[in-house]
Order: structure tokens, then C-alpha cells, then sequence
């Protein structure tokens, strides 16, 4: 067993944990620090085990309302879920192979860190400015978070911070959109999951049963941290920590690639 390998899945674990819950973009970091690290490509397995542990982590953190959909006692919550993940699935399917080809590179994640890390402040300000007093997400509201998830198809861009950001902009509450991001992850991590065993059924690889254990296990730890962290505070503490954090990430991928 190559020890750097080891290394490699363990950090890659505790990278996607942290990140695919904040709004900092998984993808930007992962991509940045295997490019940093000059680390062979880990595999579609690893990938896949990466993204399950996250999964697996956000339906635990929010099992309570799993529970009630599967017993059909919040049938509206599902239907929004559902709706919202349409335009990410339509988008998704027909267009993933280019956006793979033709985004994953430094430059688009070092611009789109900074895009959306303003959006996300200026969401927030919005908010401020038109709070939504019923805080009850709707059909129409859900609509509008399933087409802004499109964007987290950019790299650098972030799941969890476009779709906060489109529920901010309605006036949601901070932990209400985070709440209604994380939910609307489980149905977006799935697809995600999807695709990636469709391409290994397509296209099979050899794996390593170790090291996919390791990385769904740190993944889904490392998640469930994120998660819990980041609903306990996110009323305490100013977004603009997180867009300097964007910008900060975007100077240093820019200094890697001068």
C-alpha cells in the first residue's frame, strides 16, 4: 500500500467534507489542491465515495425530515425538493460531458469564486432589505432555487452558495436557506452519484476497497462537522467572511497558474 496514496484519500475526504456545505465550492478545492499537490486523478470509485459520505451525512444530520417524507407527511416539502432539482437534472444530463471538457480549469474557478462570493453578499443584503415574514418556501420560491443550482454546475461556483443565495434574494432567513440547500443536496448528490456509476458501468476501473472506505468515511464525518457548524452559526457570523475567503482563493489560484 503507497502511503501517498493513503494521504491523498484522507485529505481529499476531509476537503470535500468541509467544503460541500459551505458556501466555498468542494469542486474549486478539490481541484486546486490536486493540481497543487500534482496527484494523479483519484478515480470515478473515490469520487463517488467522496460524494457519498457527504450524502449520507446531510440525510443523517436531517433524518427527522427524511422520515416524514418517506411517510408521506410532508408531501409539500418533497414536491418542492423534486421541482427544484428538475432544471439542475435537465442541465446536468446534456450538457455535463462539456462542462467537464471545457470548465474544470483555474482560470473559470478563480473567476466564478469571486461572482458568486459577491452574489452571495449582495443576497444577503437583499434580505436585509426584504424579509420575507411568513418564512415559508413555496412553489414559486422553489422554482427559482432549482434554476440558480444550475449555476453550481461552474466549477468555483458552489452548490450550497448559489442556492442560499437565490432563497436569500426572497427573502429568506440565512438558516432557512441554508436548511432548504442542504435538503435540496440530497436529491443533487444523488444524481451526482448517478452519473458517476453510470460512467464506471460504461467505462469500468480498478479500486481500491480501502481506499473508498477511507474517503466515504472522512467524507461523511468531516460533512456532518461542516453542517452542524455551519446552521449553529450562520445567524452569528457576516457572509463576508466567507466571500474574502472566495477572494483569497481565487488571488492564490491565480498565483499558481502566472
Amino acid at each position: 500500500m503507497d502511503e501517498s496514496n493513503i494521504i491523498q484519500w484522507f485529505v481529499l475526504a476531509i476537503v470535500q467534507g468541509l467544503t460541500e456545505y459551505l458556501p466555498i465550492s468542494s469542486s474549486a478545492h478539490l481541484i486546486l489542491i490536486s493540481k497543487i499537490m500534482d496527484w494523479k486523478d483519484q478515480g470515478l470509485m473515490i469520487d463517488i465515495a467522496a460524494h457519498g459520505g457527504s450524502l449520507v451525512a446531510v440525510m443523517w444530520y436531517f433524518k427527522k425530515e427524511i422520515i416524514k417524507l418517506f411517510r408521506g407527511k410532508n408531501w409539500t416539502l418533497f414536491y418542492q425538493l423534486a421541482i427544484a432539482s428538475i432544471p439542475l437534472a435537465l442541465i446536468g444530463y446534456t450538457f455535463a460531458g462539456s462542462i467537464e471538457e471545457h470548465l474544470r480549469n483555474p482560470l473559470v474557478i478563480a473567476i466564478s469564486s469571486v461572482f458568486f462570493g459577491v452574489l452571495l453578499l449582495l443576497a444577503d443584503l437583499i434580505r436585509k432589505r426584504n424579509v420575507n415574514k411568513k418564512q415559508e418556501i413555496g412553489t414559486k420560491h422553489a422554482i427559482w432555487v432549482g434554476f440558480a443550482q444550475i449555476f453550481a454546475l461552474i466549477p468555483g461556483a458552489s452548490r450550497s452558495g448559489v442556492t442560499m443565495s437565490a432563497a436569500m434574494a426572497q427573502g429568506f432567513s440565512r438558516t432557512k436557506a441554508a436548511t432548504f440547500s442542504f435538503l435540496l443536496a440530497i436529491p443533487a448528490l444523488l444524481m451526482t452519484t448517478a452519473y458517476g456509476i453510470l460512467k464506471i458501468v460504461k467505462q469500468p476501473e480498478d479500486y481500491n476497497v480501502l481506499g473508498v472506505g477511507i474517503v466515504f468515511l472522512f467524507s461523511f464525518l468531516a460533512s456532518l462537522l461542516s453542517i452542524k457548524l455551519f446552521i449553529k452559526l450562520i445567524e452569528k457570523i457576516s457572509l463576508s467572511v466567507f466571500v474574502w475567503y472566495r477572494v483569497v482563493l481565487a488571488v492564490l489560484i491565480l498565483w499558481l497558474i502566472s
